[in-house]
């Protein structure tokens, strides 16, 4: 067997493999189709450079289907593509831009990449919008809830709704603006008839929220109400008793306090959810906006 032939053999097999990388990460990013190309990789089609032409056909060609076992193709073989896409599942995984809401770091593009178009729970089947984050990329001041209700679901966009506002209004009062700081939840999709997320639900969804604060890398996060509060600390204390005590979870401060919903429901509460900021505005050196 000649130098050359060897040497295209290798290329092939090298391309493949590298193909196979890519679609196990796309698997793992919850992509479970993809388009066939439009030829598959023929042992005489491999450029010697291992060209744009060559690499794009191998990928396509690699593995029958992300999201089904695959092995590693062997040098004398040449893989097929057999999925079939549908029309409500993605062809093709692109890139996601800092631009995105709640994306604005590549930490964070990153992670709203490898969560995909998500279908790891039931809550994806009623969503309108996977609600991601928002804000500063960088805030030393982070809040977290439960999930989104019915406002959030239909913009995209974490506590836009009632809560949001007076969320909103209680972020300024501590002297920041809303833009200064970062909105996540404990679930991305709204639960049915805003009901408290199960614990499969969240099991599925925390580990992109634990990856966002660890992206964000904020000195403080203020956990609002029962949900976020005991998930966060993994602590079943009603939020009457965690409310207003510090706590530390990967290096991070945490302080609980009421949920602005609850807040709304029981105006008689704002007191002391203003004392739990107050500690928070303390810690980080700011005092309230006149």
């Amino acid at each position: 067997m000649s130098d050359d032939v060897t040497r295209t053999r290798d290329e092939i097999a090298g391309v493949a493999a590298e193909a196979l990388r890519h679609l196990l990460w796309l698997r793992d990013a919850g992509v479970r189709e993809i388009a066939p190309p439009a030829a598959a990789l023929r042992g005489g089609d491999a450029r010697a450079d291992g060209g744009p032409v060559g690499r794009r056909e191998g990928e396509g060609a690699a593995v029958r289907a992300v999201g089904t076992s695959a092995s590693t193709p062997s040098a004398n073989s040449t893989p097929t593509a057999t999925a079939t896409p549908t029309a409500t599942t993605p062809q093709t995984a692109t890139a996601t831009a800092t631009s995105e809401k709640g994306c604005g770091s590549p930490a964070l593009a990153a992670i709203r990449e490898a969560l995909g178009p998500c279908t790891r729970c039931r809550l994806a089947a009623g969503r309108t919008h996977l609600v991601f984050g928002v804000g500063n990329p960088r805030a030393e001041l982070m809040f977290v809830g439960e999930g989104p209700g019915a406002d959030e679901d239909r913009q995209g966009e974490p506590f836009v709704g009632r809560a949001g506002q007076l969320l909103t209004k209680m972020i300024e009062a501590m002297g920041f603006r809303r833009e200064e700081v970062y909105i996540a939840n404990i679930v991305k999709c709204r639960p049915p008839e805003n009901r408290n997320p199960e614990p499969d639900e969240m099991d599925a969804c925390e580990p992109f929220l634990r990856r966002q604060i660890a992206a964000v890398q904020p000195r403080v996060v203020v956990a609002l109400g029962k949900i976020a509060a005991q998930r966060l600390l993994a602590d079943p204390t009603p939020i009457s008793r965690l409310r207003g005590r510090w706590a530390e979870v990967d290096g991070v401060r945490i302080m609980p306090t009421f949920h602005p919903a609850y807040l709304l429901r029981s105006p008689e509460e704002k007191k002391k959810a203003w004392e739990d900021l107050q500690l928070v505005m303390k810690e980080l050196g700011r005092a309230p906006r006149r």
